[in-house]
């Protein structure tokens, strides 16, 4: 029984301590990038402009897009309203660029993007929105997106994404 005590001390303080590291490691600005989205890996929060090919953390607004997205878990809960979890992605149009999002691919200023073909489904078979059109950027305007993977739930399924939702960019740190 006192052995037992022991290890269940023992594992709460360690679990304490890991918690409480892993929390300040997020105050400082440490990031954890786990989909494929952007690279896999560690990420800090920085003061640098939000800019085209900048990687970006985004608070995703409250919309159904989002709500079915988040049940069908393609993102977690989190502290963003509508109890999203925080998005990471790469901004590959911005002010003035000319988006073509079609069946094909999305096209930035005519040049179509790699991994930017919609798909019709999810890996289970369930159907994704399909968002098609021609977009000019204005100001506030940006196409969040992947460009290393196919499977990215970005732009191409909820659109374009105002700059007001972005929560900073964020550098890579150490991916793999």
């Amino acid at each position: 029984m006192s052995l037992f005590k022991n290890l269940t001390s023992g594992a709460a303080i360690v679990g304490s301590v890991f918690l409480g590291l892993g929390m300040a490691c997020s105050a400082a600005g440490a990031r954890i990038n786990t989909s494929r989205s952007i690279p896999v890996g560690l990420y800090w929060l920085t003061e640098r402009p939000i800019e085209k090919g900048a990687y970006v953390l985004l608070c995703p607004p409250p919309s159904n897009v989002f709500d079915e997205a988040k049940q069908r878990g393609y993102f977690g809960a989190g502290f963003c309203p509508g109890d999203y979890a925080y998005l990471m992605k790469k901004v590959l149009a911005a002010k003035n660029d000319k988006v073509t999002i079609s069946d094909d691919g999305v096209r930035v200023n005519g040049e179509l993007l790699p991994f930017s073909r919609p798909l019709k489904a999810d890996t289970q078979e369930r159907p994704l929105p399909v968002l098609r059109g021609e977009y000019q950027l204005g100001d506030a305007d940006l196409l969040l997106m992947t460009d290393v993977s196919e499977k990215s739930f970005d732009s191409r399924y909820f659109g374009l994404i105002k700059r007001t939702q972005i929560e900073g960019v964020i550098r890579p740190v150490f991916t793999w």
